[in-house]
C-alpha cells in the first residue's frame, strides 16, 4: 500500500507556486497564441477544438513552453483539478464558463493536465481548446503503453470519497465526490497506465438503486454520452486490464410491487444472464485483456454470491483471462455509507494482488 499512498501524495501535492500561478478566469484571449494539441483520456464528442464529455474521470494532457497557458471551460457543473508538471496547482469547483489562465510559471517546457473530479449525470460538460504562445511545442504527451479500464457504479466513481461523515446532503455528495481519489486512479498510477472510468452512480446490471428508471450500466456503456446520441468510437483504446464491479444497486434494496421481478430468484437469474453477456461483449472487443470482477460483502453477501456465480458461468463457457476478487471488511464511512479514502486504497491493493499474479497481465 505504501507505493500507492506515495503516488497519491505526489499527485495531489501543491506545486508550491505563488498565488499568481494559480488558475484565474480572464475575459480576453491574448493575441499571438496557438491551439495546443491535447491527449484526451475518456470518452468525448469532439466539436472543433472543444471536447464534450460525461463519463467520470476524464483527463486532458498537453505540453507547452513559456510562463502561461489558457483553456476554456464550457457550461455545466464540473469540478476540475489542474496539474502542472505533475503537481496540483488548483482545483476549480463549479467554475463559470469561460477562458482560464495559468500564469507565472518558470519559463521552459511544462506538462499541463486537467482532471475531471466530479460526476456529471445531470448532463455533459465541455473543455477546450487549450492555448499557449506560438513558440510552444507542437506535440501532445505520448499515450502510455499500459491502459486500464474501470466499469462500475458509485464505488468506482469515487462517490463522496473525501467526506468525513456518512451523513451528506446532495451538495455534500457533489463536493466530496472525486474520481481522481478512487481506486481506479490509484491503480493507474501504480502501473503507470492511462485509464478510463466508465461508471455511473446508482446503476446496476438489470436493476438500478431502489428500482429507479434509467439505463442500467450495460445499456449506457456503448455510448459517448448518456443520451445515446453517439456510440463510443475509440480506435486507440485497447486496455490490457478491465476491472468491473456491478451488483451493489441490483441487490442492496428490496424489490417493490410492480417491478419486473416477483422474487429474488428471478432477479438473480436475470442478473447472472445479463452480467455474463456483458462480460462476453467486453471480451469480444478486447480479446487479450485480463478481466477482473470484484465485489463487496454488502447485502448480507448477496452481491459476492451472485458475482461468484457469474464468474463460474463465464469460466464454464471457456473464459480463461478472468479473475475474481471479493473485497470484504471495508468501513464504508464515505458519504451515504460509500467507500472512504482508506477503503479505496484497500480495494486498489486487493485488485493489484489479483493483477500481479496473472502472467503477462500487461501483454508482456
Amino acid at each position: 500500500m505504501t507505493g500507492i499512498a506515495t503516488a497519491l501524495t505526489m499527485a495531489i501535492a501543491p506545486v508550491g507556486f505563488a498565488a499568481a500561478r494559480q488558475v484565474e478566469r480572464v475575459e480576453v484571449l491574448p493575441a499571438h497564441l496557438s491551439i495546443l494539441p491535447v491527449q484526451v483520456h475518456g470518452r468525448v464528442e469532439r466539436k472543433g477544438d472543444e471536447f464534450v464529455r460525461q463519463w467520470p474521470g476524464s483527463y486532458f494532457e498537453t505540453v507547452f513552453e513559456g510562463a502561461a497557458a489558457f483553456f476554456k471551460i464550457g457550461p455545466g457543473e464540473v469540478g476540475l483539478h489542474v496539474l502542472v508538471d505533475g503537481r496540483m496547482i488548483d482545483t476549480l469547483v463549479r467554475p463559470a464558463p469561460g477562458l482560464y489562465r495559468i500564469d507565472g510559471l518558470p519559463r521552459g517546457r511544462h506538462e499541463l493536465r486537467v482532471e475531471v473530479a466530479s460526476e456529471s449525470q445531470a448532463g455533459p460538460t465541455a473543455l477546450g481548446p487549450f492555448y499557449a504562445a506560438q513558440r510552444s511545442v507542437a506535440t501532445s504527451p505520448r499515450r502510455r503503453a499500459r491502459q486500464i479500464e474501470f466499469i462500475g457504479d458509485s464505488h468506482t466513481v469515487g462517490y463522496g470519497v473525501t467526506s468525513a461523515t456518512r451523513e451528506c446532503t446532495q451538495d455534500d455528495v457533489w463536493r466530496t465526490t472525486d474520481t481522481s481519489r478512487g481506486f481506479g486512479a490509484l491503480l493507474a498510477r501504480r502501473y503507470g497506465a492511462d485509464y478510463e472510468i466508465n461508471a455511473i452512480s446508482g446503476r446496476g446490471v438489470v436493476r438500478n438503486y431502489n428500482g429507479f428508471a434509467a439505463d442500467t450500466l450495460p445499456d449506457a456503456y456503448p455510448y459517448t454520452v448518456f443520451d445515446r446520441r453517439s456510440r463510443a468510437a475509440e480506435p486507440e483504446w485497447h486496455p490490457q486490464v478491465i476491472v468491473v464491479a456491478l451488483g451493489t444497486n441490483d441487490f442492496t434494496t428490496p424489490l417493490h410491487t410492480g417491478e419486473t421481478w416477483a422474487t429474488r430468484a428471478t432477479l438473480h437469474a436475470d442478473y447472472e444472464a445479463k452480467y455474463v453477456s456483458f462480460v462476453q461483449s467486453l471480451r469480444a472487443r478486447n480479446p487479450k485483456a485480463l478481466i477482473v470482477l470484484w465485489a463487496t460483502d454488502l447485502a448480507d453477501g448477496e452481491i459476492e454470491t451472485e458475482v461468484a456465480k457469474v464468474v463460474h458461468l463465464l469460466r464454464s463457457s471457456g473464459e480463461q483471462r478472468l479473475a475474481y476478487v471479493p473485497v470484504n471488511g471495508l468501513s464504508f464511512t464515505g458519504c451515504n455509507a460509500h467507500p472512504s479514502l482508506a477503503d479505496q486504497k484497500v480495494i486498489a491493493e486487493r485488485i493489484a494482488g489479483a493483477i500481479d499474479t496473472q502472467i503477462g497481465a500487461w501483454g508482456g
